[in-house]
């Protein structure tokens, strides 16, 4: 069997202020301290190797039993990193205030509990955590109980189940729009885009659900911020940008707004964001997205981002969104020249980038090569999209980098490939539930390409091509394939003989 990696990878990813933290702890405990040096010798490690830990110790009685003692040492480490952060996160602070009240409940220290439980339930409410100011009104009916003992009537037990019956409506309807927001969000992240008239209803069916549709339906800010970031996610998945900056516009306005709601919601605030630049890019205020790249990155320093889940959204979503800025713009060979950055900073990150952004970033280095001409490395990088067998996730990406590989085969000059290459493509997109009439277009047209030898006859269907597709163009549902690649684009450099990248500097102007 092989060694679990479980705990090389919580070692790998402690920060130098966590790891001095763990030792402290460890060194206030008494007695001999097998688990250090196992931590230590981990940490040396590039990948773990078994093997070789267990040769380092051979001899020493611990290292019979190795799995208890790493199962022992993991607990350890977590251990330690909830102390670390146990003031960190208001989760962690009102469980703290919660354990607290209990101790001090158990102990008849009565006035004590109250004055932790009334400090506790202001915390939840500024921020909005329910579950725990329902919890802390329990333990104040507790009190009570206690209170009606002792001869004391002072509470007013009728405010306190009116104030009990508000926070069990506020709880259901922020768990409401949570589920709402995880139907919307399954769309988005399987395909990107509605891909045909079935999603495109249930997409609908969303957008028109009462609680989405009717006006002041959110009961509080962190149900109204949901509401409206599945507003914004509604609107994107049709790729209607007007709408999806105002309602993301809104989300973010909310956000700010409301400090406290924002610093507990970091990743949602980010995402938030990261779909304000895709708006931006869509309407070429390549200024305005530069300037929203920098704001997001700025993030970082702040309370609330700092965890290395939003570090790594921020990393790997601002550098894909600045490539597909790049991009719009025709800059490609400034996008090429940020790749080497971006994967150093791959590496750093590794095993912690998202499977989507892992596909989206290589994808849009393809993308990049392709457009300063290096055509082998582009398809060098679109292979390892290709080769990728996801069934569920971004099935657009697929989709799309099948119609992309065909280009590049075509700039290749790998003619005879091209036409086994023309039908595996068919027979993957003819097993996808996709309505996309563009594709089949220039898949017919790119399969007479590789068949046509001479100059001008190409030229001639290049024309017939820009002709078909101009068309189709017009229909905003077949204009998804321009966030993947810009077929128009292409095709018109092919006519004027021209380079892509000045084929889409051209398009901007015009």
């Amino acid at each position: 069997m092989k060694p679990s990696v479980e705990l090389f990878k919580l070692i790998k990813s402690l920060t130098k202020s966590e790891k001095r933290f763990f030792k402290l702890s460890s060194s206030l405990q008494s007695g001999e301290k097998n688990y250090l040096k196992i931590f230590d010798y981990i940490e040396k490690q590039t990948e773990y190797n078994e093997y070789e830990l267990k040769k380092a110790f051979e001899g020493e009685t611990f290292i019979k039993h190795l799995p208890s003692e790493k199962n022992h040492l993991y607990k350890l480490i977590l251990k330690s990193l909830r102390s670390y952060y146990s003031e960190q996160s208001v989760n962690s602070t009102l469980k703290q205030e919660i354990k607290n009240v209990e101790i001090l409940y158990n102990k008849a220290l009565y006035k004590e509990c109250e004055k932790f439980v009334s400090r506790a339930k202001q915390t939840a409410k500024k921020f909005e955590k329910f579950y725990y100011w329902f919890e802390l009104i329990s333990w104040e009916k507790k009190l009570m109980d206690s209170a009606y003992e002792s001869g004391v009537f002072s509470i007013d037990l009728d405010k306190l189940i009116e104030e009990e019956e508000m926070v069990i409506a506020k709880l259901r309807n922020l768990a409401e729009y949570t589920v709402i927001y995880s139907k919307i969000n399954l769309i988005f992240r399987s395909g990107g885009f509605t891909r045909n008239e079935n999603e495109r209803k249930l997409v609908e069916g969303i957008a028109d659900y009462h609680l989405i549709k009717g006006k002041n339906t959110a009961l509080s800010t962190k149900a109204a911020s949901i509401c409206y970031y599945i507003k914004g996610l509604c609107a994107a998945t049709n790729r209607d940008y007007d709408n999806s900056f105002q309602f993301f516009n809104r989300t973010r306005e909310i956000l700010d707004n409301n400090p406290h709601i924002k610093s507990d919601t970091g990743a949602r605030y980010a995402m938030t964001l990261f779909h304000l630049l895709r708006c931006y890019i869509d309407n070429k205020e390549f200024d305005q997205a530069k300037e929203l790249i920098s704001d997001i990155r700025s993030l970082q320093s702040r309370k609330g981002f700092k965890s290395v889940d939003i570090s790594v959204r921020i990393f790997a979503n601002s550098y894909n969104q600045e490539l597909v800025l790049l991009h719009a713009m025709g800059d490609f060979q400034q996008s090429v020249d940020l790749i080497p950055e971006i994967e150093k900073q791959q590496e750093i990150y590794k095993g912690k980038i998202s499977k989507e952004m892992e596909l989206l970033l290589t994808y849009n280095k393809a993308y990049s090569y392709f457009g300063v001409g290096d055509y082998k490395k582009a398809l060098l990088y679109l292979n390892e999209v290709l080769n990728d067998n996801e069934q569920n996730l971004r099935q657009d990406i697929y989709s799309f980098a099948r119609l992309f590989n065909l280009v590049i085969h075509y700039e290749l000059g790998n003619y005879d490939f091209l036409e086994y290459v023309i039908k595996s493509t068919n027979r993957y997109l003819n097993k996808q539930e996709r309505n996309y009439e563009i594709e089949n277009t220039c898949i017919k047209q790119i399969r007479k390409l590789s068949k046509t030898p001479v100059e001008v006859n190409r030229i001639e269907i290049f024309d017939k091509l820009n002709e078909e597709i101009s068309v189709l163009l017009n229909d905003q549902n077949e204009r998804v394939v321009l966030e993947y690649f810009n077929i128009d684009a292409w095709v018109k450099s092919k006519i004027n003989k021209t380079s892509f990248e000045d084929s889409i500097r051209l398009s901007i102007k015009a």
